[in-house]
């Protein structure tokens, strides 16, 4: 490159006088419309005059609105509560009315069973007497069908000595009550008669009538004689006893129901009988 060549300027061209007032004028304008539309704003609106103010949370109400809290608390607890209770009162009474509906069943049920039982026994009873009787029958003959003023073959209607003591107490005793256990002087059992009326004369027998069925020497019943002791069931395993007074009757202490009475053979027919004088 030739030291005489020319070399270009690097500096901003300066801009023409008529370029920088067009552009200044263009400014201007702008600057007027916007001065003018804000003037013109402002006018239009009114100002505000008055403010609302927030409510302030203060340290009381606070307290109230925790005091109403638990209140309200307390009051849902105290319907929970009763309403438990309810439910367990309730509960409660069914159950009571439940067992004691069971217990009425279960005491009619003992009642029933115990009054079954009792005449199941009854019934026992009076069949060993029927079957007893039946064989006395056989064995007795016509002692068994005589009438209450009767007397077997071989029985006297007499009695002397001690034998005629005892039938005399057994007698004056008839129309007392029958009480079991009883011993007197004016309620007796069965054993507890004769054991007193043999005592009148010094003789000591046994209190039950198991015993007083073997205190003696065994006789036949067609060989009663005043004086004898009489007992039902077998020696040993009696269960009732009573004193043979001739003439085919006997005294006894039979049961609640009678007491002491004098009865012909044929009214209980015994199953044995024993001497001891």
């Amino acid at each position: 490159m030739s030291h005489t060549a020319h070399i270009p300027s690097h500096r901003k061209p300066r801009q023409s006088a008529s370029k920088t007032a067009l552009r200044a004028g263009v400014a201007g304008g702008v600057l007027s419309t916007i001065a003018v539309a804000g003037a013109a704003g402002p006018a239009q609106a009114e100002p505000v005059t008055q403010t609302i103010e927030m409510p302030t949370i203060t340290a009381g109400l606070s307290t109230s609105v925790a005091a109403s809290a638990q209140a309200t608390q307390a009051v849902a607890l105290d319907l929970e509560t009763q309403a438990h209770e309810d439910a367990a009162a309730e509960t409660a009474a069914k159950t009571a009315k439940k067992a004691k509906a069971e217990a009425v069943r279960k005491a009619e049920a003992k009642k029933k069973a115990e009054a079954a039982a009792k005449a199941k026994a009854e019934a026992a009873e009076r069949a060993s007497r029927t079957a007893e009787r039946t064989t006395l029958s056989a064995s007795s003959g016509s002692s068994s069908s005589s009438g209450s003023s009767s007397s077997s073959p071989s029985s006297s209607s007499s009695a002397t000595g001690s034998a005629a003591a005892v039938i005399a107490f057994a007698q004056s005793q008839v129309g007392d009550a029958y009480v079991s256990g009883g011993t007197g002087p004016n309620s007796w059992d069965c054993s507890g008669l004769v054991q007193a009326a043999f005592g009148s004369v010094g003789v000591d027998l046994p209190r039950v009538s198991q015993s007083q069925s073997t205190a003696g020497t065994q006789v036949s019943l067609d060989n009663l004689q005043p004086g004898d002791i009489l007992y039902w069931g077998g020696a040993g395993s009696a269960y009732h006893v009573g004193i043979y007074v001739g003439g085919g009757q006997f005294v006894g202490a039979q049961n609640s129901s009678t007491g002491v009475v004098q009865k012909s053979l044929d009214y209980d027919p015994p199953s044995g009988a024993v001497r001891v004088l």
